[in-house]
């Protein structure tokens, strides 16, 4: 999704990934709050077919030894099919369960929180760096890293040394995000599943893009933190691009590498609405409302002060078009939009949550970090 918050303290690290992808990729879940469903790798009926993107023919199944060129332009041999992977970032483990190939996951992070089965699986990599002998240990035969330093790139070296075939994906805007799924499901020998999980996002997407077409686009300002700086969406940016999605004009920090904005830029910025991606940590309108300084901008007085779920919103995985419906209706409440069709029912070893595709917003301890480390990854 994502380097800027990746070295800053843990605090409620919900800055640390974001920003380090402009936001690669996302957070945890948490308390009471009920897991969203993995979309299911067989699309449900489509949009309509005038805003339906043509359905690509399905992949072929892969041929091993197979060699895939990844994010960074490494040209990466996968001697045969992967039978025990390490996913070394939470949007990967989203995406490998996603698409069926759960079962075949044997490590992941100690940020990883989602879906369930992922949570027990041993912990080879955290904020801080990444086990390699750990991962030597479990005879991975495959390993799926996060890249622009979201896991270190001498950590990646080494296991490519040792000759672990390692997958390094990096997606600075959504298209990336939807041809990395499929570069994972080829990687892993679920091409057809990975394809049309893809397609049914790209619906999903084109239905939210359609339902805010013609709406008055208000000035949003997406606050990452504001513990002790305020962080925002940078330039051109991950989140940036998600804004412009889900209807809105997004206020950004002047620089596409910078996710701090100064108190008086903000000011003269005049959000109409404030979109709160670190409500999981205690943050309400009400603590905003009650900011020295911030009282006379229009979403403070008028109100919309409005929470989300960051992790879906910022990780770059296969909840990701929740986030864009959470996002869209943040900032245009009470817009109608058509059934998700990239949240249903998931695959037979990924967890089925339940009937409501809809987030709700859901703390989680951990997941500041990864939202620094994303964002400053992205």
């Amino acid at each position: 999704m994502f380097d800027l918050l990746r070295r800053r303290p843990r605090r409620a690290s919900g800055l640390l990934v974001l920003l380090s992808l402009a936001l690669l990729a996302a957070a945890c879940t948490g308390g009471a709050a009920t897991p969203n469903p993995l979309p299911s790798a067989v699309p449900t009926p489509s949009a309509p077919a005038s805003s339906t993107p043509a359905t690509p023919l399905p992949s072929p199944s892969p041929t091993y030894p197979l060699t895939l060129t990844d994010d960074e332009g490494t040209s990466v041999v996968i001697p045969a099919e992967p039978a025990r992977i390490v996913s070394l970032t939470p949007a990967t483990t989203e995406i490998l369960f996603a698409i069926g190939a759960g079962q075949r996951v044997v490590a992941t992070t100690d940020f990883d929180d989602y879906p369930p089965e992922a949570v027990p699986l041993p912990d080879v990599a955290s904020y801080t760096g990444v086990d390699v002998e750990k991962i030597v240990g479990l005879e991975a035969d495959l390993v799926i890293a996060g890249g622009n330093n979201f896991n270190p790139p001498e950590a990646i070296a080494r296991l490519r040394s040792l000759g672990i075939p390692v997958l390094v994906v990096y997606a600075p805007d959504t298209e990336t995000i939807l041809r990395d799924i499929e570069l994972v499901g080829r990687a892993v020998g679920r091409s057809e599943a990975a394809t049309a999980l893809a397609e049914a996002i790209r619906r999903d997407f084109e239905a939210v893009r359609s339902a805010t077409a013609g709406l008055p686009r208000p000035r949003v300002f997406y606050e990452l933190d504001a513990t002790n700086e305020i962080y925002g969406p940078a330039d051109d940016s991950f989140l940036a691009e998600m804004i412009e999605l889900a209807g809105g004009e997004p206020i950004t920090t002047g620089s596409p590498t910078v996710f701090s904005i100064s108190l008086e830029k903000l000011v003269a910025a005049d959000p109409e609405v404030i979109v709160l991606g670190d409500a999981a940590y205690g943050v309400t309108p009400e603590v905003v409302r009650s900011r020295p300084g911030w009282g006379s901008m229009t979403a403070v007085r008028t109100g919309a002060i409005r929470p989300v779920n960051d992790l879906l919103v910022t990780r770059p995985g296969p909840r990701i078009a929740l986030g864009l419906r959470e996002l869209a209706l943040a900032i245009h409440p009470g817009l109608a939009l058509p059934p998700p069709v990239s949240a249903t029912p998931a695959p037979s070893n990924a967890p089925s949550s339940g009937p409501s595709p809809e987030a709700s917003v859901s703390p989680a301890p951990s997941a500041s970090a990864e939202r620094r480390l994303l964002t400053a990854a992205r």
